[in-house]
């Protein structure tokens, strides 16, 4: 790493519209080489940043510098809805700096960095999550950038896809920023972090490994949470004293309003305290008490050397059994959830009456179009206001985007959307994929601990050891033992 600066951020403030700003007057620097972890709460603006850094956003105000020779690519979350029907080739082709000839073979090149051994004619609804992780990555890679922005790489992607990215990160010789929650992934090649707290909406610049930092960030917060508190004390004090020589009157109200404007200072001077990310208070998803078979498992559609292959399966599933869905990355687990979803009468027979809740990793049943608000109205039995609201505080989207279309929220809100959408219809089956991606790591317990506690029939997939060791499991369903 050079001490030569690639990335400056000058007093920068962003904000949309008229509303408060997500960042004021931030300032940091990156330089070249680094790998740089960037940390925030979901909806805190990392990925508004990102967007900044690339031009694709200009700043309300402040200067954003870039080495003048220095090439950006990004790696994003999501591949956009409206580029899902072109091919692998086509996607890729889009931002490939080369000569026509040359990309294939700079495709292949870059898709054998990922650990993806797939042809470049697929077109990319036709690939799995995890699948179409690791394209958005490697779209970012043949771009050959002297700043690498990756925005939650690891969404998605098994331990073996993890592996694979973790060890190209550290032999990485250029500049890298990332967005991710996962802490034991970032540890491995991070040597700083840029904090965006959502409450200051100021960037904090540490350098160190990841858990060096936090350990810093927790040791700094103490400090200033102890100062504060013998602050409070002087301050308290003063005013008693104030109050005490105005009612004596006379030449003592001077120095009682000497006390204050002593008391004023000291307020003044009291550190403003990184306050902690709100974590997920703890939800129940209830749900109708419904007897006998909720569903019966006949056979799964499996892709084995790029060819699906129905397996026949005889799995019956009761009220209050827990599923868990286990695989590689391209085996055909989110299309086996999506058929359980839509009910595929030659893959599962589901009970009459049972209500069905389900959570795509790609978040396609919520429309973007539609706002937050009615989106929860629909859900909710009661279609009550007051109850939108209320539910929408509880998964932490504040009132402000409650009226705000699902398009122009985070991933990480999204998510939670999602949540309070089943938290409201109360599903007696419940088919999650992988709904720990994009959210933040303090909420990982929290969702566990509702899906441990669900009562339902649960069908779930997730590549995160720490949220399903935590799960009641009652069946297992490993499709690559079929």
């Amino acid at each position: 790493m050079s001490d030569h600066v690639v990335l400056r951020f000058d007093g920068v403030t962003f904000e949309y519209g008229h509303k408060k700003p997500l960042l004021d007057e931030v300032s940091f620097s990156v330089r070249k080489g680094s790998k740089i972890t960037l940390m925030g709460q979901n909806g805190a603006g990392k990925s508004t940043l990102f967007k900044l850094v690339t031009r694709e956003l200009v700043p309300t105000s402040g200067r954003i510098s870039l080495d003048s020779a220095a090439t950006v690519a990004i790696g994003r979350q999501t591949i956009p809805r409206d580029r899902l029907d072109r091919t692998i080739r086509d996607f890729l082709a889009e931002v490939f700096p080369g000569k026509d000839y040359e990309l294939d073979k700079r495709a292949k090149e870059a898709l054998e960095v990922v650990n993806l051994d797939i042809p470049l004619d697929r077109a990319l609804a036709k690939c799995s999550g995890g699948q179409q992780a690791r394209i958005l990555l490697a779209s970012a890679l043949i771009q050959d950038p002297d700043i690498l922005l990756l925005d939650e790489p690891t969404n998605n992607l098994d331990a073996v896809g993890i592996a694979h990215l973790t060890a190209f990160l550290s032999h990485y010789d250029k500049t890298v920023l990332v967005i991710s929650h996962d802490a034991d992934f970032l540890n491995a090649f991070t040597d700083g972090v840029l904090y965006l707290d959502v409450h200051t909406r100021k960037i904090d610049q540490f350098v160190g490994n990841y858990y060096d930092v936090v350990e810093e960030i927790k040791a700094k917060v103490e400090k200033a949470e102890r100062e504060n508190a013998r602050l409070e004390k002087t301050i308290k004090e003063k005013r008693d004293q104030a109050n005490v020589f105005a009612n004596k009157g006379g030449k003592l109200r001077g120095v009682a309003k000497r006390m204050r404007t002593l008391a004023d200072d000291l307020e003044e001077n009291k550190a403003v305290v990184r306050r902690e990310d709100k974590t997920l208070p703890s939800f129940e998803i209830a749900c109708p008490d419904v007897t006998g078979p909720i569903i019966t498992i006949k056979s799964v559609s499996l892709m084995r050397d790029g060819e699906p292959q129905a397996v026949p399966v005889n799995l019956v599933l009761k009220r209050n059994t827990h599923l868990f869905v286990s695989g590689p990355n391209g085996i055909g687990k989110s299309t086996f959830l999506e058929s359980v979803a839509s009910g595929d009468p030659e893959r599962v027979e589901i009970a009459d009456g049972v209500s069905i809740g389900y959570y795509r990793q790609d978040f396609s049943t919520l429309d973007f179009g539609r706002t937050v608000f009615d989106t929860l109205l629909d859900a909710s039995p009661e279609k009550n206001g007051e109850i939108v609201y209320k539910t929408a505080a509880r998964f932490l989207i504040p009132s402000d985007l409650v009226q705000n279309e699902v398009g122009s929220l985070s991933e990480g809100q999204k998510g939670l959307l999602m949540l309070a959408k089943l938290f409201l219809e109360q599903p007696s089956l419940l088919i999650l994929d992988e709904p720990t991606n994009h959210m933040n790591f303090r909420h990982i317990p929290v969702i566990a601990e509702a899906l441990d506690a669900y009562k339902g029939t649960l069908i779930f997939v997730s590549h995160v050891p720490d949220f399903y060791s935590s799960i009641r499991i009652d069946e297992v369903l490993d499709l690559e033992s079929l």
